[in-house]
């Protein structure tokens, strides 16, 4: 089984069709398992460096802040702990590590369910070339427009292509990414996923109009 996308140029006139994988843009998108990635990705974002002391980390509170009797309160041995104002913190939070183990395999599905969702919304676009032959943001916004893109968009570009990559990144909205940067997150962020048809992952052929 495979999917059939059309290709458009960078005008936004009609170049013919390519043919992808029903594998990665023909499933029924998996709800949980985007959930599961989504979350991890996040959580791997967090530095994790946040950090409290404990009572034997304060400093000060060596001599006993007040007599043992006859004052009414309840006697204290160190003005550091928990209890005391400056004290220590109990339990509080330590540097630490949020990453969380996710399989390959679900990863690859949550991308395969979120390229899917973008095909069944019909917020692909996948364009035959860029055609810059040097950096022009003027150009880029014109494509946009020809292209009917709007709110954000995430933009999948050629490593090599200097030009696109250089007349794009300037645009308010527009989010590059390599096609070994996709993710499952990115994608779902987006109002628009664009793509050539030299970084469609799993393009099989493609066909000029006819």
């Amino acid at each position: 089984m495979s999917i059939t996308l059309n290709v458009k140029t960078q005008s936004g006139s009609d170049a013919g069709t390519v043919v992808v994988s029903d594998e990665l843009f023909g499933i029924e998108p998996n709800v949980p398992v985007l959930h599961q990635v989504v979350t991890a990705q996040l959580a791997a974002r967090r530095r994790g460096t946040h950090s409290t002391l404990t009572r034997s980390e304060v400093r000060g509170g060596g001599a006993k802040p007040f007599r043992q009797k006859g004052t009414g309160r309840a006697r204290q041995g160190t003005s550091r702990a928990p209890q005391m104002t400056g004290g220590g913190v109990v339990h509080g939070p330590r540097p630490r590590s949020y990453r969380q183990k996710v399989n390959k395999k679900v990863v690859k599905l949550a991308l395969a369910s979120a390229l899917s969702d973008r095909v069944q919304s019909d917020r692909l676009v996948v364009v035959d070339k860029w055609s810059f032959e040097t950096p022009k943001t003027r150009e880029a916004v014109a494509a946009m427009q020809a292209l009917d893109l709007t709110g954000r968009v995430v933009l999948v570009v050629d490593s090599q292509d200097e030009a696109a990559t250089r007349s794009f990144r300037n645009i308010p909205g527009v989010h590059l990414l390599k096609q070994s940067e996709l993710n499952a997150y990115d994608i779902l962020c987006s109002d628009w996923l664009v793509f050539t048809t030299s970084t469609l992952p799993g393009a099989d052929e493609t066909e000029g109009e006819s």
